[in-house]
């Protein structure tokens, strides 16, 4: 059972960097496209990002495009999340989530999630 952990979370300034993790256990996250998501209090959950494993390509939402930089280590079986520039508006738990590979593009569902990171940008 693939099992997902987010770390890297915290407290960061406006225009500062966090870096998060996304550590998979249980199985390989070869053959699996990967999506960031994050949540803000009372909003719905966004997605964020993700990499679709059979192109090796990265896509981002429009609100984090330029800012945000999806990478993956397949010998760590750790996905990250650079973000720079962080606004206010950022701030949110972030969670990362996986799902088989099967298409070209971005899926839209995703059967393994972790239990999210929390992100805060304030002054």
């Amino acid at each position: 059972q693939l099992e997902l952990v987010e770390s890297g979370g915290g407290l960061v300034q406006p225009g500062g960097s966090l870096r998060l993790s996304c550590a998979a256990s249980g199985a390989t996250l070869d053959q699996h496209d990967i999506g960031w998501f994050r949540q803000a209090p009372g909003k719905e959950r966004e997605w964020v990002s993700c990499i679709v494993d059979r192109v090796g390509s990265t896509d981002y939402a429009d609100s984090v495009k330029g800012r945000f930089t999806m990478s993956r280590d397949k010998a760590k079986n750790t996905v990250y999340l650079q973000m720079d520039s962080l606004k206010l508006e950022d701030t949110a738990v972030y969670y990362c989530a996986a799902v088989w590979s099967l298409g070209w593009v971005c899926p839209k569902q995703y059967t393994n999630w972790g239990q999210g990171t929390q992100v805060t940008v304030s002054s």
